[in-house]
C-alpha cells in the first residue's frame, strides 16, 4: 500500500509539467521534443525525440527540463 501511494503522490507532483510537443533540454544538455508521457509499473516517464535523427529515448522526470 505505501508503494502506491508513493507512486500515486509522485505523479500528482508532477501531473501537468510535461505535454507533448514541449521543448526539452536532458539532464546531458541534449534538445528534444517529448513525443509522449506514459505511465508503467515504475512510474511516469517521457519519452523525447532528440534533435539528432533518428533518436527517441524514455526518460525520468528528473531529467528533463522544458525549454521556455
Amino acid at each position: 500500500m505505501r508503494e502506491l501511494a508513493f507512486k500515486t503522490s509522485r505523479f500528482l507532483r508532477h501531473q501537468g509539467q510535461f505535454h507533448v510537443g514541449d521543448r526539452v533540454v536532458t539532464y546531458n544538455q541534449c534538445k528534444g521534443i517529448v513525443v509522449r508521457v506514459d505511465i508503467d509499473e515504475s512510474g511516469e516517464f517521457i519519452v523525447v525525440r532528440l534533435d539528432i535523427p533518428y533518436a527517441e529515448f524514455a526518460y525520468d522526470l528528473d531529467e528533463l527540463k522544458v525549454i521556455q
